[in-house]
């Protein structure tokens, strides 16, 4: 079954100073039948103007994964050290037992994030921070996995991921992304028991007999394969998570 979100159906919600379009209930915005997608708590997109700063917190039991579209946005979380995550990177807190302050500032240009929120599987852990920076395109279209909960994806262990592995996430969860050019498609296979949701970040992309636009989305449930088609050049960010 495939549900599809378009941008314009999306909620808004205030907080830390931000205006953030919602996919699921967050902060002061609720919508009966999209308070969460399985294990996955929200998905956001906002554009931060410049000189702002997005506080958010406290925060406990959630993995919060902050990609940016375009721009440049410094995080700082807590005692974790400072960090900037530029286009195309990737910041991930797992706020584990709690973290107090959570920030996303912007210094003399706007940006644009996408966040994903992720109920962790285990609580009271100590809480950790991990970067992913900008990796390169896959060759063949296909999907490149930026953050998981799956042993067999082989996070890395540090603070800055620099191999092109993923970040990990304190959930049984996927994040991923593919960049495709006209004409070109992408396939995801899952197991059973889980559900896909896909988010077009940039382009025209056909799931099916579906076209989606930017910022549209699709919820696909009880089907174990997704492919994407790209009409023009564009980004998807797709999440795969337990029901």
């Amino acid at each position: 079954m495939i549900t599809i979100r378009r941008a314009s159906t999306l909620g808004t919600a205030h907080d830390g100073g931000v205006t953030f379009r919602c996919h699921f209930d967050f902060a002061d915005w609720r919508s009966a039948g999209h308070a969460h997608e399985g294990r996955l708590r929200a998905v956001n997109q906002a554009t931060l103007p410049p000189g702002t700063t997005c506080r958010l917190g406290p925060e406990a039991s959630m993995d919060i994964a902050t990609w940016v579209a375009h721009g440049d946005v410094a995080v700082q979380v807590d005692h974790f050290s400072h960090e900037h995550i530029q286009t195309g990177g990737l910041h991930l807190i797992s706020t584990g037992s709690g973290c107090s302050d959570l920030q996303w500032k912007t210094t003399d240009a706007a940006a644009a994030v996408f966040q994903f929120w992720f109920v962790a599987d285990t609580q009271g852990d100590f809480p950790f921070q991990a970067v992913r920076a900008l990796c390169p395109a896959m060759d063949d279209g296909s999907f490149r996995i930026l953050a998981s909960g799956f042993p067999e994806d082989d996070p890395e262990q540090t603070e800055m991921v620099l191999d092109g592995s993923p970040v990990p996430l304190s959930s049984c969860a996927r994040l991923l992304q593919a960049t495709l050019r006209a004409g070109e498609g992408a396939a995801y296979q899952t197991a059973e028991a889980r559900d896909l949701y896909l988010v077009v970040v940039s382009g025209v992309m056909r799931i099916g007999d579906e076209v989606l636009m930017p910022g549209d989305a699709a919820a696909i449930e009880e089907e174990n394969t997704l492919t994407v088609i790209a009409q023009e050049n564009g980004i998807v960010l797709l999440v795969d998570v337990a029901r």
